[in-house]
């Protein structure tokens, strides 16, 4: 019996269904460029007073970290704001150059929108831009002010019900359905001529055997013979895991809304909140020492040897509370706990002697080799404690508000102003610096406040 293999040839199938294909794709694209002379032509853009193209590249590159078009981030949204700008407030294209430029010595001379902006963003400092021009901040004001792309849709064609894409020619779905139609086809008779051609064999005895497939390396194997692949793949790996080791250490220390639980629950909203305790009536340490101190029991029972149970606002626990499991009675067992703590005996008013380490869990905490003192802060740049902890008037558990990093507090020091009014720590200096820089005030970057060490041992 004669034996001769079985290779299909798809010489004449290739060449008739691209045939096809190129006829189906010439027909369309004829239908499309019909379509496109019967649409109307585009209005030209508005003038915008700027390239929004490279506004874009821009405000990428130094707005987007805080700022998106059409939603709140860290500072407010920004489309169409030279426009909202002008309608809401008469501040021109001039304002904006100041403020994007140096917007804390706007806010510092008293401009009464840059100051509301400032408040109205938990005062968080803007970066000035000085190296911007006023060509580049057009820029960005005309990539907010372009408006969103729209998606193109269909025009219908005058004098008639149909579309454009539809009047000139069969649309892409039905091509493309045709095309389908014929591709199926084709394979069923291929399919066909196949089973023909084999009963047609078999019948004058000839024997069809399959090519002995060809021996091919494994891709594993083939790749690990390539020593190029490996290098590049080791490359690869190496800068991968250098990345994701950077990213990785570069939060080495960085706590930010940091809220651990502690072993009393103490409520900075009902005591600095509600009952207007100072801050530093518990934290007396941080006017005369560089920690601010953890307030001994003793202190917390200067109150609560009279105060043994809280019973809230008269309207009782708010709705938000009762969702926190923040009751009446939660409370109270806290007090309880202190009791036990500071070995307080309530039936006979007197200590026992029995008291008990409370092991408050520290929230902020800063590298040993970074030096920080409150005393200078509070007492002599007279700071807020607000300023760096956040409005602790509000917290139910205390968090740490700040980054507390390095760029945190020297962006800190090159804004804020010495107050030199009635301090007599700066009487002499100020005088001396006024004259050595030519100004009446003074930040505390000019003050030395940006030396390495002054922080760093």
């Amino acid at each position: 019996m004669k034996q001769v293999l079985n290779r299909i040839q798809f010489s004449r199938f290739l060449s008739l269904t691209l045939l096809l294909v190129t006829q189906l794709i010439a027909f369309s694209s004829f239908s499309q460029d019909v379509a496109a002379e019967a649409a109307p032509s585009e209005e030209p853009a508005a003038d915008l007073g700027g390239d929004p193209v490279k506004g874009k590249q821009l405000f990428n590159q130094n707005c987007a970290a805080c700022h998106a078009l059409n939603r709140k981030m860290t500072g407010p949204a920004l489309a169409n704001v030279e426009t909202r700008l002008s309608e809401n407030e008469g501040l021109g294209k001039e304002w904006l150059y100041k403020w994007i430029k140096n917007s804390a010595g706007m806010i510092a001379s008293g401009d009464a929108y840059a100051n509301k902006i400032y408040n109205e963003y938990n005062q968080s400092a803007m970066t000035a831009f000085p190296t911007l021009s006023n060509e580049d901040i057009d820029n960005i004001l005309a990539y907010t002010a372009a408006p969103a792309p729209t998606p193109k849709v269909a025009v219908a064609a005058t004098g008639g019900g149909e579309s454009a894409a539809t009047s000139g020619g069969v649309s892409n779905e039905i091509i493309l359905g045709a095309l389908a139609l014929v591709f199926g086809l084709l394979v069923v008779m291929l399919f066909l001529v196949n089973n023909t051609l084999r009963k047609i064999a078999e019948a004058n005895g000839v024997q069809v055997v399959k090519e002995a497939a060809e021996k091919r390396t494994p891709i594993w194997k083939a790749f690990a013979q390539n020593q190029f692949l490996i290098f590049c793949t080791v490359i690869v790996f190496l800068l991968s895991s250098a990345y994701f080791a950077y990213s990785w250490m570069s939060q080495i220390g960085i706590d930010q809304g940091y809220a651990p639980v502690q072993p009393i629950h103490y409520s900075h909203r009902i005591h600095a909140g509600v009952n207007k305790i100072e801050c530093q009536y518990c934290h007396s340490s941080a006017r005369v020492s560089k920690h601010s101190g953890i307030p001994s029991l003793n202190v917390c029972m200067n109150c609560h040897k009279s105060i043994y149970e809280y019973k809230g606002p008269a309207e009782g626990p708010s709705a938000d509370d009762l969702a926190n499991g923040y009751t009446n009675e939660f409370y109270t067992k806290e007090i309880k706990k202190l009791y036990k703590a500071v070995g307080w005996d309530e039936e006979n008013q007197q200590y026992t002697g029995d008291s008990q380490p409370v092991e408050w869990v520290r929230i902020h905490n800063l590298p040993d080799f970074a030096y920080f003192n409150h005393s200078q802060h509070v007492s002599v740049g007279k700071i807020e404690c607000q300023t760096c902890h956040g409005p602790v008037e509000e917290m139910e558990i205390m968090y740490q508000y700040s980054p507390l990093t390095m760029g945190w507090c020297i962006n800190c020091h090159r804004e804020t102003e010495v107050q030199v009014a009635d301090n007599e720590y700066y009487s002499k200096i100020h005088e001396e610096l006024s004259k050595k820089y030519g100004v009446e005030k003074l930040t505390a970057a000019q003050m030395g406040g940006l030396e390495c060490g002054k922080c760093h041992y």
